[in-house]
């Protein structure tokens, strides 16, 4: 497979009450099908939110940005442009980060977490210079990452995300 020169084509998802910050490293090709995050029918993103926000399992976009924000969670990726084969974070070259700085200058942000280690990484690379802002990295809700079942990712995401109430 041939690395492809990607650009992020969705915007983050996020108001003036976002108090929790999760971002993922870049768009799965399901996802960038999509045109949303955690597309793949795999990813378990949206159950575990669901579970630790007390909400229904979203299915539209609608339903998963308004979930998102009535728990006061934003959601965005590390990455804004990059060279990647397919879905494969380990193939991730030529970074561009996006710009959180908007998000952090008009919403409460109170902790930034990492959807995986690759996101973890990225962040610390590209974003942690600017912010100074440490992130908690969470393992990745990807169906790659089987060495998490989804019972035991509910269980470290709610650990550490508490939800605004």
């Amino acid at each position: 497979m041939e690395y492809e020169n990607l650009q992020h084509e969705f915007p983050p998802v996020w108001d003036e009450s976002s108090e929790i910050l999760i971002l993922g490293s870049f768009p799965s090709v399901k996802s960038r099908e999509d045109g949303f995050f955690y597309g793949h029918p795999r990813n378990r993103f949206w159950d575990v939110l669901s579970a630790i926000t007390g909400s229904l399992r979203p299915v539209t976009i609608e339903e998963k940005k308004d979930m998102l924000i009535s728990a006061h969670i934003a959601i965005w990726d590390v990455i804004a442009r990059c060279q990647i084969r397919g879905s494969s974070d380990s193939s991730i070259r030529n970074v561009v980060p996006n710009d959180i700085s908007g998000i952090l200058a008009n919403a409460p942000i109170q902790k930034i977490f990492a959807n995986g280690r690759t996101a973890g990484k990225l962040y610390e690379k590209y974003i942690y210079p600017d912010t100074q802002i440490p992130i908690t990295v969470l393992p990745s809700t990807s169906p790659a990452n089987a060495a998490w079942t989804r019972e035991r990712l509910i269980e470290i995401y709610r650990e550490n995300i508490i939800i605004p109430a």
